[in-house]
């Protein structure tokens, strides 16, 4: 079981399909990794179809935690917000390896393409220690006793 921070840059996406018929999409995130959700900011409408975002978000991650999911959204003024596509990452290899380069993953919506979106990923395990308590407690220290 992993436990530690799970840290997530998200870079870009790029060829997404514009749910916008008149205008420039305003693409944003919404990252979720078991129960904790976060959401980026929305991209500049002149990135339309390309947005870039370079932001960090960190999780906590304890126990089992089978992917990281991407929903990909777009800002509507007027109407609720479209839904682009999502991507779920699979987390087992950024576990056993520490960290993923920004890699490309497929933007899907109904089982068809609708792009891609370019995530880093990084794990920082955190130390095991019983019952969180400090060695002091458990008498670990070394003795004065000759």
């Amino acid at each position: 079981m992993a436990q530690g921070k799970l840290e997530v840059l998200l870079v870009s996406a790029k060829g997404l399909d514009n749910s916008d018929f008149l205008s420039s999409m305003d693409p944003y995130v919404i990252l979720t990794c078991r129960t904790q959700e976060q959401k980026s900011s929305i991209a500049k409408a002149d990135e339309g179809s390309a947005p870039e975002w370079n932001e960090t978000f960190l999780f906590t991650v304890t126990g089992h935690v089978p992917e990281l999911h991407l929903k990909l959204m777009d800002k509507d003024t007027f109407t609720a917000d479209d839904f682009v596509g999502e991507a779920n990452i699979p987390l087992s290899v950024v576990f056993e390896e520490g960290s993923l380069p920004p890699t490309s993953y497929n933007v899907v919506k109904d089982g068809e393409f609708k792009g891609e979106i370019k995530v880093g990923l990084t794990f920082t395990p955190e130390a095991y220690h019983s019952r969180g308590l400090p060695e002091e407690e458990f008498g670990w220290k070394e003795s004065s006793y000759n």
